[in-house]
């Protein structure tokens, strides 16, 4: 079972609702930034997800500071939608961290679970 930690600062609830209806075998939780980016670090969560206004401070953070900036990647910003090569290529370079804009979760979270092989969708 992969397990998802959810951080950040907005949108939890519904970041949780889009992993769990858009994956198979992954179990997400809601923690404070801080815990869901300790949980990473120390190898007790596999991921971490989070969301703010421009997906990258409020979202990454604490994952930047504790997971190390190069395991961290920004996959949507405000206005700007994800696009599924980008989050391809950095699940490829070993990012464990993603962060998006809080307007972007249900188009962001669907690319990401298909881009690490989780996805319940053809």
């Amino acid at each position: 079972m992969v397990k998802i930690a959810i951080g950040g600062q907005l949108n939890k609830n519904q970041i949780k609702e889009e992993i769990l209806k858009n994956s198979v075998g992954v179990e997400a939780e809601i923690f404070t930034d801080i815990d869901a980016a300790t949980k990473v670090k120390k190898g007790e969560y596999d991921y971490y997800v989070g969301a703010c206004q421009s997906g990258a401070g409020g979202a990454l953070g604490m994952a930047y500071a504790l997971i190390g900036r190069d395991k961290c990647a920004t996959i949507a910003m405000a206005g700007i939608s994800p696009k599924f090569d980008k989050v391809k290529a950095a699940v490829e370079k070993g990012a464990k961290a993603f962060g998006f804009t809080n307007d972007q979760v249900d188009n962001a979270i669907p690319m990401l679970m298909k881009a690490l092989n989780l996805s319940n969708k053809d």
